[in-house]
C-alpha cells in the first residue's frame, strides 16, 4: 500500500484557508496513487490552547474538520486522517484531540490522544482518550497514535503484535527535533514495523515547526525523509516485509 504524508503550514485558527490549501495537496497524494494520506496534528486549526482560543478551537462532534476529511476521501477515492480538537458526541464537556481516518466511503475511525501534553498544559484544555485504536486498511494493519504518545513505549508495545504501520501526527517543535528523529526510528525498530511521522512545517503561536517528517521501516531504515518546507512523502508499506522482519529476527518473543 502506498501512503502520502503530506507535511503542510497551517494557518492560525483559519479552518476555510487550511481547507482550501490542504484539498489541493490531497489531490496532488491521491494522483500519486497514495491510498492512505496522512495530515499533521491539528491540521485545520494549528495548535491552540488557553483562555483566548476556548471557543474558538473545539468543534462538535462531526464538526466541520472531520466533515472536511469524510468529503475529501470520498471525492478522492482515499482513506485519510488528521487530527482536530473534537467535542465528544454526549457527556464530557472538553474535547480530544482526535485523530479522525475516514475511509473511502465515509466511514470514519476515532482515536483520541491517550497522552496530553501536560508540559505546555494540554491536558487542561483537552481530556485523555483511555483507548489505542488500530484498523485495516487495504490489508495492512495500522495504529493510531498523536505527538506526545510517541515518548510512551506501552501502548506501541502493546498493540505491537496487530500492527503493520504506526501513524503519528504531529505539531513537533524545532526545538526538540532530534528527539522527534530518534524516538520514531526508536518505535520502529523495537517494534519491527513501519513508523509514519508527519510534522507541519511553519509558524505556530511563538513556535517553530520544521516539518523532518519520516517513514521508517520495520529494520528502523528510512523510507521517506521530509526537509523543512511544505513537501508530500509518499512511500510503499508492506505488510509482508513487517513479517519477513519478524521472522527472521524474532525478537517479540522475548519480551
Amino acid at each position: 500500500m502506498k501512503i502520502a504524508a503530506i507535511q503542510h503550514d497551517i494557518q492560525w485558527l483559519n479552518r476555510d484557508a487550511n481547507f482550501a490549501h490542504l484539498e489541493t495537496l490531497i489531490a496532488s497524494a491521491a494522483q500519486g496513487e497514495a491510498r492512505l494520506v496522512v495530515l499533521s496534528e491539528m491540521f485545520s486549526t494549528g495548535f491552540a490552547m488557553g483562555e483566548k482560543w476556548v471557543n474558538e478551537l473545539p468543534e462538535p462532534f462531526n464538526g466541520p474538520s472531520s466533515q472536511f476529511l469524510q468529503r475529501m476521501a470520498q471525492k478522492y477515492n482515499i482513506w485519510l486522517g488528521g487530527t482536530c480538537a473534537e467535542l465528544p458526541e454526549t457527556g464530557n464537556t472538553l474535547p480530544g484531540n482526535t485523530f479522525i481516518v475516514s475511509s473511502p466511503d465515509g466511514v470514519l475511525t476515532r482515536y483520541v490522544k491517550i497522552h496530553p501534553f501536560s508540559y505546555s498544559g494540554e491536558d487542561k484544555w483537552f481530556r485523555a482518550g483511555s483507548e489505542v485504536v488500530t484498523l485495516e486498511i487495504e490489508g495492512t494493519r495500522v495504529a493510531l497514535f498523536v505527538c506526545y504518545d510517541l515518548r510512551f513505549v506501552e501502548e506501541f508495545w502493546n498493540c505491537a503484535e496487530h500492527t503493520d504501520v504506526y501513524l503519528v501526527p504531529a505539531n513537533w517543535p524545532e526545538t526538540r527535533r532530534e528527539h522527534w528523529l530518534a524516538l520514531l526510528q526508536a518505535r520502529a525498530i523495537e517494534n519491527q514495523a513501519y513508523v509514519v511521522g508527519v510534522n507541519r512545517v511553519g509558524t505556530g503561536g511563538s513556535l517553530i515547526y520544521s516539518g523532518d517528517s519520516r517513514v521508517f521501516g520495520p529494520l528502523g531504515e528510512t523510507v521517506a525523509a521530509g526537509s523543512s518546507t511544505e513537501e508530500i512523502l509518499l512511500a510503499d508499506i508492506s505488510p509482508e516485509h513487517v513479517a519477513a522482519t519478524r521472522l527472521n529476527f524474532p525478537f517479540m518473543k522475548d519480551r
